[in-house]
């Protein structure tokens, strides 16, 4: 089990070489052992492309007969743009096969398992099945709920406090954590931001390192008024303008993550301000926090607050954050959780 253990982290190590590249398909990381020796290893690179399985056969350095394959997802068994892993690995007489979580759509679920065993290989599955559902939890989410999964991320002081009463906010957080969500925005399908923001900021809501990244992320704002000033990126850009959107109700906002589901926005990024932050949060639609705590006291009591919109009358009314992780980014913290956990296999 200890081998296992092993081959299976290294299997998700090569997996996150496909960040930001494989949606609307997963990251997946696969390893061929021979002998307690890796001799093949692979990831999915990019939709459309080869899957990890079928890059780690091509890398082995000699005849995988024989092997153990340690998969990171449940093998495709089913035809589509590429051929099945099923059988590749069944042509390429691999022994045994060691899966850390199983296919979230029902459809497949649990076939590949029965196909590979019923030509006499051994599967074994759920070994660090948690990090293989966590790896891909947009992924996940969005087979079984057809909708994105939404990360609200923010930048705060330490008594809670986004931007000035003037709305001014660069830099609350370090250089460090700026780079940080260079690389969230790059596994963002999209990213969502309100009027405000817009307004004061003029962001680009895009992935500004590497220079040369080709998946930039779908640019959504959220404003009624559709007042954004004299000059924006995001408004006036004539190649890729953002979408404006305005709901009234919890069913609209529903309705629209629905409809990004369908346009294969798995992983929807929400990068404020307050306002939106609040209006989703009370909506029970954000899944997962990340928000970097700078070393910072900027007080004021009209000082923008990092979750805004709706008050409640008591402390009944609180989210609960699951699954907390505290991190170092430089100087300040980063904070992880979860409000829902919608990427579990149900």
């Amino acid at each position: 089990m200890a081998d296992d253990i092993k081959f299976m982290r290294r299997a998700l190590m090569l997996a996150k070489k496909g960040w930001g590249r494989t949606s609307p398909n997963p990251m997946v990381g696969a390893v061929i052992v021979k002998d307690n020796t890796i001799i093949g290893e692979g990831w999915h690179k990019k939709a459309g492309e080869a899957h990890a399985e079928i890059n780690a056969i091509n890398d082995a350095d000699q005849v995988v007969s024989g092997s153990t394959l340690y998969v990171t997802l449940e093998p495709c068994s089913s035809h589509g743009k590429t051929l099945p892993c099923t059988d590749a690995i069944i042509n390429a007489k691999i022994k045994r096969v060691v899966i850390a979580t199983l296919d979230p759509n029902p459809k497949h679920q649990g076939k590949a398992i029965n196909l590979l065993a019923g030509k006499g290989i051994k599967v074994t599955v759920d070994v660090e099945k948690e990090k293989g559902q966590e790896l891909n939890e947009a992924f996940f989410c969005w087979i079984q709920y057809k909708r994105p999964y939404v990360l609200l991320k923010m930048a705060m002081t330490l008594d809670g406090k986004i931007a000035t009463k003037n709305g001014i906010s660069q830099w609350i957080s370090c250089q460090t954590s700026r780079s940080k969500v260079q690389r969230i925005r790059q596994w963002a399908d999209a990213i969502m931001v309100g009027a405000e923001t817009i307004r004061v900021d003029n962001p680009q809501l895009k992935v500004r390192r590497p220079k040369n990244w080709q998946n930039q992320p779908k640019r959504i704002v959220v404003s009624k008024s559709q007042n954004f000033g004299s000059s924006t990126y995001v408004i006036d850009d004539k190649n890729n303008s953002a979408e404006i959107v305005s709901f009234n109700t919890v069913d609209e906002w529903h309705k629209y993550f629905k409809q990004l589901g369908k346009e294969n926005i798995t992983s929807l990024l929400v990068e404020g301000g307050g306002e939106l932050a609040g209006q989703l949060v009370h909506y029970n639609l954000i899944d997962k926090i990340a928000i970097f705590i700078a070393p910072k006291l900027l007080g004021g009591k009209d000082s923008r607050t990092v979750i805004g919109g709706f008050n409640p009358e008591s402390l009944i009314g609180a989210k609960t954050i699951n699954d907390m992780k505290f991190t170092r980014s430089g100087s300040d913290f980063l904070i992880t959780g979860y409000l829902n956990h919608v990427y579990r296999m149900h």
